[in-house]
């Protein structure tokens, strides 16, 4: 068995979107399977991390929100993997947010994922002129706080939206722009309170990801979950 981890929409072994990534071969199952020989399981990225997250936790109400080139969420609820009718749940990146001067990965320009994401940053740069690193700290300090201030406003939103329409008991945040930015976690801890309600807050763990390669961790896990 071969688990992939895969940044995009994934229904039935068969990649069906991915606005990041540039795709030759579209049924990667098959593809791989009778190259091969071997049994491939592969699903979105999020949903393999949760899982991962979910086993690290010993939760069975869980979300992860992770923001690297994109932000993406997966959620677990009663230990079931929240799908979808086509495995294209969750998809927190895609939610209507605010229009925006250019184009999301996905062709529209009005996409969380443009304000709260690494790709979404460095679109912000070009669309400056700016001559800059795809880096929180580098835009504080060169005075550019006003993309700063937008990702701060909509990692939030994100937060918010995931609390309040999944209350999970455990919120895990993970990814590059994560990783790389400690202070995000307090950020989101001393401010979620004016972005959820109160129920959605109480008893709920908010924290960042312990585990290394969470994702490919959680492919691991597809040949054995039963969904």
């Amino acid at each position: 068995n071969v688990g992939i981890s895969f940044a995009g929409q994934v229904q039935n072994g068969i990649i069906v979107s991915a606005p990041n990534i540039l795709i030759d071969e579209h049924d990667i199952k098959k593809a791989v399977e009778a190259k091969y020989g071997v049994t491939l399981n592969i699903d979105n990225d999020l949903n393999c991390a949760v899982l991962a997250e979910a086993k690290e936790f010993g939760a069975q109400n869980i979300c992860a929100l992770y923001v690297g080139t994109g932000i993406g969420l997966g959620a677990i609820e009663r230990g079931v993997l929240i799908r979808g009718f086509k495995n294209v749940a969750t998809e927190i990146g895609h939610i209507p947010y605010k229009k925006a001067p250019f184009l999301c990965g996905c062709g529209r320009n009005n996409c969380l994922e443009l304000y709260a994401s690494g790709s979404g940053i460095a679109k912000w740069i070009e669309h400056k002129k700016l001559l800059c690193d795809v880096s929180l700290h580098e835009l504080e300090r060169t005075g550019e706080s006003e993309i700063v201030d937008m990702f701060h406003e909509a990692l939030l939103s994100a937060v918010g939206t995931t609390l309040t329409l999944f209350n999970p008991q455990v919120l895990v945040l993970g990814g590059g722009i994560i990783d790389a930015n400690p202070y995000l976690e307090n950020l989101i801890l001393e401010n979620i309170k004016n972005y959820t309600l109160s129920n959605s807050l109480e008893n709920v763990t908010i924290c960042k990801s312990k585990i290394k390669n969470a994702p490919i961790k959680g492919a691991l896990l597809l040949k054995d979950y039963n969904d």
